[in-house]
């Protein structure tokens, strides 16, 4: 079963885990209202595949822009602007291959002072 680091992170939040508050974008008219419901005053923006390494990941299309998948955003207006770069583009990372996969959602998060971080996988 493969899930969104936004649904993996709901469920978490449903049994108590301590996670960011974020906000799911479908288009890209709803990221600054979706930017704007968080505290901020850091906003991450965030492609949602079923692929890691989306951070150091690359889009084939020169309009997303140079950075990867996961992005800082200092206001409301920026993460905005940075989901819009990557809705509907393709983000190439090592888990994808070179077809790469396309952004059809974005998750926009409040930033954390990151103290230390974990990944979890189950494979049954």
């Amino acid at each position: 079963m493969n899930i969104h680091e936004y649904q993996a992170k709901a469920l978490l939040r449903s049994y108590g885990a301590p996670v960011s508050d974020g906000r799911v974008v479908l288009r890209a008219e709803e990221a600054k209202t979706a930017a704007g419901a968080l505290d901020g005053p850091i906003w991450v923006v965030k492609a949602q595949i079923h692929a890691g390494g989306r951070g150091k990941g690359k889009f084939k299309e020169a309009g997303a822009g140079e950075a990867g998948g996961v992005r800082l955003a200092r206001s409301v207006e920026e993460a905005a602007e940075e989901a819009r770069r990557m809705l509907g583009r393709t983000l190439v990372t090592k888990q994808t291959g070179p077809a790469g996969k396309q952004v059809n959602r974005i998750y926009i998060e409040d930033g954390s002072n990151i103290d230390r971080e974990l990944y979890l996988a189950l494979l049954i």
